[in-house]
C-alpha cells in the first residue's frame, strides 16, 4: 500500500520541506523512496513504514523550531528509526549501529541471522556489500566465528593477475577495495592489517578456494555476477561446519566470455527451493546514494527492456 500524508498547513510543509523543496531529495533519499506532492498531501512511490512517523515528527520539531535543517532532519530520522525498527534489524560493529533503510535492507539483515547461504542480487548503491561486511565484522568481533574470508572472480578485460605487480595480497587489494572500504567505516585501517596478520581476515581469489573445507567462518563472494556455474558450485560446496555463505552481485553487470553462463542466476535457479538458503533481489529503488544514481540505473534498466535507447 503507498502511504499519502496531509500537512496541517501549507506553512508546515514549506517548513519542512524546505523553500522550493529543497529539502524533498534529501528526504527521499533517507528514506529510500520518491515522494509526489499535491498541495498539502505528499505520497510515497511504494510502501515505507517509517513514512507517516517520520512526518509526523517532522510537523512536531517544525512547530517547536521553525524551518528544518538537513541536520535536524536527519536527527529526526535517527530517532524515528531507533524508536521504530525492532533489535533484531540492527547490525553492531565496535559501537556503530546500522539500521536497515529499506524494507529488502531488513529481509537481507534476517536472511543474513537466519540462513547459512545468502545470495543479494541487484543494482549498485542497494547496501549489498556494506551490510555483508558489517554482519560479518559483527560475528568475528563477537566471536562467534573465527575468520572472514574474502573472495570474487577476477575478471577482467585485458588483464589477468599473473601480468600484475606484487605479491597475491598485492595483485588482489584494487579488485576487492569495496570490501575494505566498507570494513574502513568501522574500523581503523591498522586494526584491519593486525586481523590479517592474525588470520582473522583472509582474501583468495575465487579459484584458489577449490579443495579447501571452511570452517567456523563467514565467506564473502562479491561480484558473484562473474563466477562461472562451475566455480559457484565448486564456492557453495566448500563450507564446512559453523560457517556461512554470502554471495553478491549485480546480474546487469556480467563481464564473462560471451555464451559463459553467469554462476550467480544460475544458482538463484537451481537452488531457490532450498529453505536454509536466502534469496534478496534489490531494485533500483532500493538504491542508498543520490536521487541521480537511482534515476541513472531507472535509464539503463528502461533501455534493456526496450532493446534500444530512447532518442
Amino acid at each position: 500500500m503507498i502511504e499519502s500524508y496531509a500537512f496541517s498547513s501549507q506553512e508546515s510543509a514549506v517548513r519542512i520541506l524546505g523553500a522550493n523543496d529543497s529539502n524533498l531529495a534529501y528526504i527521499e533519499l533517507l528514506l529510500g523512496i520518491e515522494i509526489t506532492i499535491k498541495g498539502n498531501i505528499i505520497s510515497a512511490d511504494r510502501h515505507a513504514e517509517l513514512f507517516i512517523p517520520f512526518f509526523k515528527r517532522l510537523e512536531e520539531d517544525a512547530q517547536l523550531k521553525g524551518s528544518l535543517t538537513e541536520a535536524e532532519i536527519f536527527m529526526a530520522y535517527e530517532d524515528i528509526r531507533s524508536n521504530f525498527c525492532q533489535n533484531e534489524s540492527v547490525i553492531t560493529v565496535a559501537q556503530k549501529s546500522i539500521w536497515p533503510k529499506s524494507i529488502m535492507q531488513r529481509e537481507y539483515i534476517s536472511a543474513l541471522r537466519d540462513c547459512q547461504v545468502i545470495f543479494a542480487y541487484g543494482p549498485a548503491g542497494t547496501g549489498k556489500t556494506f551490510l555483508a561486511i558489517a554482519y560479518a565484522l559483527n560475528e568475528l568481533l563477537s566471536s562467534k566465528r573465527k575468520k572472514i574470508v574474502l573472495t570474487r572472480p577476477v575478471v577482467e578485460a585485458g588483464e589477468s593477475l599473473g601480468f600484475l605487480p606484487g605479491d597475491l595480497m598485492a595483485k588482489l587489494s584494487p579488485y576487492l577495495r569495496p570490501l575494505y572500504d566498507a570494513m574502513e567505516v568501522f574500523l581503523p585501517l591498522s586494526q584491519i592489517k593486525r586481523m590479517e596478520e592474525q588470520g582473522e581476515i583472509e582474501i583468495s581469489p575465487l579459484a584458489y578456494m577449490r579443495g579447501r573445507s571452511i570452517r567456523d567462518s563467514i565467506v564473502i563472494l562479491d561480484e558473484a555476477q562473474n563466477a562461472t556455474v562451475g566455480q559457484m558450485k565448486m564456492f557453495l560446496t566448500r563450507l564446512g561446519e559453523g560457517s556461512k555463505a554470502i554471495i553478491t552481485g549485480d546480474p546487469s553487470q556480467i563481464d564473462l566470455p560471451f555464451k559463459e553462463r553467469s554462476g550467480l542466476t544460475d544458482a538463484i535457479k537451481k537452488l531457490s527451493g532450498i529453505k536454509a538458503l536466502g534469496i534478496v533481489e534489490f531494485t533500483s529503488k532500493d538504491t542508498q546514494r543520490s536521487r541521480i544514481v537511482r534515476d541513472i540505473l531507472n535509464a539503463y534498466e528502461k533501455e534493456d527492456e526496450d532493446g534500444k535507447p530512447d532518442v
